[in-house]
């Protein structure tokens, strides 16, 4: 439903459209109808004021709670719009995108339906972009800001332990705030955007590469309905950032999940070789037994983590082209030990040291076989990250 704005028409009697508004508030919702008319009203004293056209969006994740209602009402004197999004998987960063792809203003701002977001800071977050930032974001940890003394320390926690987490992405002070402002030309191809859960500003801070500008603000305790937040935003949360950390810093992430997966694998090889001895196995047929449980265990999840990016070809096939690379591997590792510690006086006196650069130049072998033989790269269909998969 698009519904004029409060001074123009959407179309005059000639059936031109409006001018669009300089500013899109774009609010994703979900069964939030209870704030939706104090948020506008906020909104338009905020805005209105300043002599900015503006609109205000509720991208509506199919809540069927009646805000479409509420916003027809609203929309009789506000330039309000009410969309639904109706694809099956109900995700707060979807619906932002889907706002942001129906928002008529140049310049775009999101925040949250609950209130807990100053309306009234909004014509601060847009003098920031003023000043010469990509996108700027209204800061709960900037100097100034703060937070509710009603928020429980529970949540504080954990907003503080994802905020630690997210920062070697962005120097950003809050990258987990929802609150934020951005010029339409200096975002991404909304279509490479690749968001999970709620942190979309941080989605964009970091695959846009954008420079960031904070404005300070106060959070307050959500006014009406109770948090989405719950365990699945929670997994949602460390996928996405593992999505971020993969496209920002692919090369290493995959190495150390390579390296994750090779000393579990290690693991289940010590252990199966202990339970075949336990079970009266002979020790070396015992130990080529080990072998085939703890190198098919790391081909799978080294194909479901490390690799999840490459278009998968046929296991059987895969398989056998990871036992032949961790066999070479093998030979590289016991070949190095014995010629260190045969040839290198230093590493026949230090042979536990040589055992240690075995294992790493065996483990690096391994590594570059997968990546570039076991795993490669396809012609087409290939993700862009480790991360990218959903499956």
């Amino acid at each position: 439903m698009n519904v004029p704005s409060r001074s123009k028409p959407d179309a005059d009697e000639a059936g031109r459209e409006a001018p669009a508004p300089t500013v899109s508030v774009v609010v994703p919702t979900y069964r939030e109808a209870a704030n939706l008319a104090a948020l506008a009203e906020r909104v338009d004293a905020a805005l209105s004021g300043c002599g900015i056209e503006w609109e205000l969006l509720f991208a509506d994740d199919d809540s069927d709670d009646g805000g479409a209602a509420v916003a027809a009402e609203l929309a009789r004197r506000l330039p309000v719009r009410f969309e639904t999004r109706r694809e099956p998987r109900r995700d707060l960063s979807l619906s932002v995108l889907y706002g942001i792809r129906l928002a008529r203003g140049a310049r775009i701002v999101v925040m949250d339906a609950d209130l807990s977001h100053p309306p009234e800071s909004i014509p601060e977050l847009l003098r920031a972009l003023d000043g010469g930032c990509d996108i700027a974001v209204g800061s709960r940890y900037a100097p100034g800001g703060g937070i509710d003394r009603n928020w429980r320390l529970s949540r504080l926690l954990v907003s503080r332990a994802a905020t630690l987490l997210a920062r070697p992405l962005t120097s950003c002070s809050d990258p987990m705030s929802g609150f934020f402002a951005f010029d339409r030309s200096v975002v991404p191809d909304l279509g490479a955007l690749r968001p999970i859960g709620f942190k979309i500003a941080l989605e964009l801070i970091v695959r846009g590469n954008l420079r960031v500008g904070e404005v300070p603000i106060e959070f307050r305790e959500r006014g009406r309905g109770a948090s989405k937040l719950g365990i699945r935003q929670q997994i949602d949360f460390f996928h996405h950032l593992y999505r971020l950390y993969a496209f920002r810093h692919g090369g290493p992430l995959r190495l150390l999940c390579f390296g994750l997966v090779g000393a579990s694998g290690f693991a289940i090889d010590v252990g199966c070789y202990l339970a075949l001895q336990w079970a009266g196995v002979e020790h070396r047929l015992a130990r080529f037994l080990a072998f085939w449980p703890a190198v098919s265990w790391n081909w799978l999840l080294n194909r479901r983590i490390t690799f999840r990016d490459r278009v998968p070809e046929t296991p059987a096939r895969q398989w056998t082209k990871f036992v032949a690379g961790s066999l070479f591997g093998l030979v590289v590792n016991v070949g190095s030990y014995a010629a260190l510690t045969s040839c290198i006086a230093f590493f026949d006196a230090n042979r536990l040291l040589a055992l240690v650069v075995g294992v790493g130049l065996g483990s690096l072998v391994n590594f570059l076989f997968a990546t570039m033989y076991v795993y490669r790269r396809h012609g087409t269909g290939r993700r862009d990250s480790p991360a990218e998969a959903d499956g």
